[in-house]
């Protein structure tokens, strides 16, 4: 099987570990992965903040980069460690075509958009769903608490997908977080925008995870978890944010930093 990596503006920016740590995951499974070069911005934060028209290029571009190999064949999916930008795709692209057909500008960019819909998956239902794998050979001796970011919980429903691999992990405990279900503040352009509301809710979201003794928040999205973690840093709680791909790269062999 072959996949295209979709790293995300966040990943690509601030934490590329993690795409080295898809890479890795994904190569250990047999998994062949390209990086299309041409990759951009999904449009994401563009769309969330009112401007629609001007992230239609930016989806746009997004199928011209992807689609062409998934016609091929030469890519089976397009894989990102992003629930948040997986939702962008999968639950509002077809939006965004609905929206522009209602507009009286006819069905082009639904049906520019269409072919990377489906074929779009965030890693643990790529992992799960398409691969058929909960146990992925990864050893991390730690103790682990798991935020179910937004995205991933409401729009994609990856439900209990996470906790499964997570679970797997040789060594790992993995403690439940009390009221993972609330979101940590972040949203986006919302934690500027609303940034004392942002602020007071990134902190119950640590505290409630300090309340577990675990020595690790992970989650599926290292925008939450770069906002869970500043307010970490903030009030001084002895935890590490880590992107659940990093946590299922780690091997005996090579023992996580």
């Amino acid at each position: 099987m072959r996949v295209a990596l979709f790293l995300t503006c966040v990943n690509d920016t601030l934490y590329p570990d993690t795409g080295r740590a898809v890479v890795k995951l994904l190569t250990r499974l047999g998994v062949e992965v390209d990086f299309p070069a041409a990759q951009t911005c999904c449009g994401q934060p563009h769309y969330n903040t009112g401007y629609r028209h001007e992230a239609e290029p930016l989806a746009r571009h997004y199928s011209d980069v992807f689609g062409p190999g998934l016609a091929s064949g030469a890519y089976d999916a397009i894989v990102t460690p992003s629930g948040s930008c997986a939702a962008m795709v999968r639950e509002l692209y077809p939006r965004m075509g609905e929206r522009a057909r209602a507009e009286g500008r006819g069905d082009r960019l639904a049906t520019t958009l269409a072919p990377v819909v489906p074929k779009t998956y965030e890693l643990t239902e790529f992992l799960v769903d398409v691969l058929g794998v909960t146990d992925v050979g990864a050893c991390y001796p730690h103790t682990v608490t798991y935020h179910p970011t937004c995205h991933g919980l409401r729009s994609l429903g990856l439900g209990d997908r996470p906790g499964r691999l997570l679970r797997a992990v040789k060594g790992l405990e993995l403690v439940e977080l009390p009221g993972a279900q609330e979101c940590c503040g972040f949203g986006g352009t919302f934690a500027v925008k609303n940034s004392d509301v942002s602020a007071a809710m990134g902190a119950d979201k640590v505290r409630n995870a300090a309340a577990t003794g675990a020595e690790v928040l992970c989650a599926a999205d290292n925008s939450c978890l770069m906002h869970i973690g500043g307010t970490m840093t903030r009030l001084q709680v002895g935890m590490r944010p880590v992107h659940i791909a990093e946590i299922l790269a780690s091997t005996e062999e090579e023992p996580p930093a």
